[in-house]
């Protein structure tokens, strides 16, 4: 989404004005993005009967796989995510939401385009054990965004999984908020 709103502001059409973009871990680029079983299942035809085999159990298990190694996910955070999964049926309806990951193969050029031309400061935090978007998409980033060679503009924690913003909030905080005061000094 902050991709498009990106790509948005370039092209003038920005109801909003972006004045900063902090970006998590995400598929920020699709040749990057390495999707665990269960995604690949949820968008596959066999995605609607998927959601509705998915048990609370099996929900934290693939939690687990995706956290760091050294911060599983506590039982409330599992039981917090459960309940919003759960909300409104949401469950009933994850194979439909997953329709994300064919969205940023489609929009790939307008949305990576939109982060390499930005205007606005961009910053990367990155949890680095994050099987589906960590160390390997920020590595990618590097690679595609000219600016990102400054170490203010990606930080990655080295630890944390594919949710660094429930594994260690404090260090995310901390890395967010140097990136604002760097902001508040230009």
């Amino acid at each position: 989404m902050a991709q498009e709103l990106l790509a948005r502001q370039r092209e003038g059409s920005a109801k909003q004005r972006i004045a900063s973009v902090c970006l998590l871990n995400g598929g920020l680029f699709p040749e990057t993005h390495k999707p665990v079983l269960i995604q690949k299942l949820l968008l596959s035809p066999l995605g609607p009967l998927v959601s509705k085999l998915i048990t609370k159990r099996k929900f934290a298990d693939n939690l687990r796989r995706i956290f760091g190694p050294n911060t599983p996910p506590t039982p409330e955070v599992v039981d917090s995510l459960w309940q919003l999964l759960n909300h409104n049926n949401g469950l009933a309806v994850m194979h439909k939401l997953i329709d994300y990951m064919p969205q940023r193969q489609q929009h790939r050029e307008r949305w990576v385009e939109a982060i390499i031309e930005s205007n606005v400061p961009v910053k990367l935090i990155n949890g680095s054990k994050d099987p589906i978007s960590g160390q390997h998409m920020a590595q990618r980033y590097r690679q595609l965004i000219s600016n990102a060679s400054n170490a203010n503009d990606v930080t990655e924690l080295t630890q944390l999984g594919h949710y660094p913003q429930l594994e260690d909030a404090e260090a995310v905080t901390t890395a967010y908020l140097q990136f604002r005061d760097s902001l508040n000094q230009s």
